[in-house]
C-alpha cells in the first residue's frame, strides 16, 4: 500500500501560484537558495507545474491559467511564507545581494525567533527566520 504522503514530500507543502513559473524558480533559487527538484512542461513552454525544495521544506508552484494575477498585480498581498534557515543574518545579506526587496530587516522576535521579511518578483511575501531562544507560551508578550 503507499504511503500518504510519498518519502521525498513533507505532510503540509505550499502551492504559489506564479505568473512566470520559469522566472520564479530562476529567481528563487537565485535569492534564496532553493533547488529545484521538478519542472513539469505544459502547453506553449510555459511550466505547469515545478517544485523546490531547501532542506527538508518542498514549494510547489504553478501558472493556472490567463486569468490569473500575481500579489503584485492584484496590489495587496495573498499570503506569507514562513521559512527556518540555519543562518537568518547569511540569509539575509545573501537575498538583499541578489535582489530582494526587504520588508523587515533581521530582528529578533518576542517569540524567540529572529527573523527577516523579504518580497519576491510577483508580490509573494518571504519571511526567514531562526529559532535563537526557547520562550515559554506564558512569557509571550508582542512589543506594546
Amino acid at each position: 500500500m503507499p504511503k500518504n504522503p510519498p518519502d521525498n514530500m513533507p505532510r503540509i507543502s505550499a502551492y504559489l501560484l506564479y505568473e512566470d513559473v520559469a522566472g520564479a524558480l530562476d529567481w528563487l533559487a537565485r535569492a534564496f537558495g532553493f533547488r529545484e527538484r521538478m519542472r513539469m512542461p505544459g502547453a506553449e513552454g510555459k511550466i505547469l507545474h515545478a517544485e523546490m525544495e531547501l532542506a527538508d521544506g518542498v514549494i510547489m508552484m504553478g501558472n493556472p491559467g490567463a486569468d490569473y494575477r500575481n500579489p503584485k498585480r492584484l496590489g495587496h498581498v495573498t499570503q506569507h511564507l514562513y521559512v527556518y534557515v540555519d543562518d537568518v543574518d547569511g540569509h539575509y545579506e545573501h537575498a538583499r545581494r541578489a535582489g530582494a526587496t526587504i520588508l523587515e530587516e533581521p530582528e529578533d522576535q518576542f517569540y524567540g525567533d529572529r527573523r527577516y521579511g523579504a518580497e519576491d518578483p510577483e508580490g509573494h511575501h518571504w519571511f526567514f527566520a531562526q529559532h535563537v531562544r526557547d520562550v515559554a507560551p506564558e512569557d509571550m508578550a508582542p512589543p506594546s
